[in-house]
């Protein structure tokens, strides 16, 4: 597949996957009537969705990494060049800020905002470490069983992950990032964006790592019996 095509599909998944999780999160604040359970449920509901379709129909293309840590694990793995690496993650944030920018359009609210929500704190920290090692896992452990089932293993657990996590899972440097620059239900501050982002990175390095070696080791060869006329 060539770049231009891989380029443009990275970008548009993760302007739309930002779409979904900023806007779902403007439409579920505003008919939640100060509920952030219900508020949370539609957002839940809306990206773990999304994230479904959208890898279906960009994964042939791009591989639909639509997030720096996912990148950064295959990088490692050797299956994606270093120069290719570094334009994804750069296409992943300004497709991220773009979407960001889409949801507040649809909402008619102002299209650059900076966050005033506090996301801070050593078990929102731990959070963030924990739901990218595990969206990491699950990309790693499903390619190596059932690479068909991605999507959909993807979706449910950002799904799960909104709902076990302190941090709910944002799991993404692109997604962090972009998510600085709402001050809705989804933001975050922009001074607690960048540890976020180092957990993030040390979850995925650390999963991809484990999982490289528990997923990847060589089958042993079977032991054949040798017929008697072989003897």
């Amino acid at each position: 597949m060539d770049t231009p095509r891989r380029l443009t599909a990275e970008f548009l998944g993760t302007t739309l996957l930002l779409a979904g999780v900023v806007g779902s999160g403007i439409m579920a604040g505003n008919l939640a009537d100060g509920n952030d359970a219900i508020a949370l449920l539609g957002n839940t509901i809306a990206t773990g969705a999304i994230l479904t379709v959208l890898i279906t129909i960009f994964g042939p293309i791009s591989g639909a990494h639509f997030n720096p840590a996912v990148t950064l694990a295959f990088l490692i793995r050797g299956e994606i060049a270093a120069s290719m690496a570094a334009i994804y993650v750069a296409i992943q944030i300004i497709g991220g800020l773009a979407g960001v920018a889409l949801a507040h359009g649809m909402f008619d609210i102002e299209l650059l905002q900076i966050s005033g929500k506090p996301r801070t704190g050593t078990g929102q920290w731990l959070a963030e470490g924990i739901a990218t090692f595990g969206l990491v896992a699950t990309i790693l452990g499903t390619l190596r069983v059932r690479p068909k089932a991605v999507a959909a293993m993807v979706g449910l657990y950002i799904t799960a992950g909104y709902w076990f996590t302190a941090s709910t899972s944002f799991a993404n440097p692109a997604v962090t990032i972009a998510r600085g620059f709402t001050d809705t239900f989804s933001g975050i501050h922009p001074e607690h964006i960048i540890i976020f982002i180092l957990v993030q990175c040390i979850g995925a390095l650390i999963a991809t790592v484990l999982f490289g070696w528990l997923m990847d080791a060589p089958k042993k060869p079977s032991k054949r019996k040798i017929p008697h006329n072989e003897l």
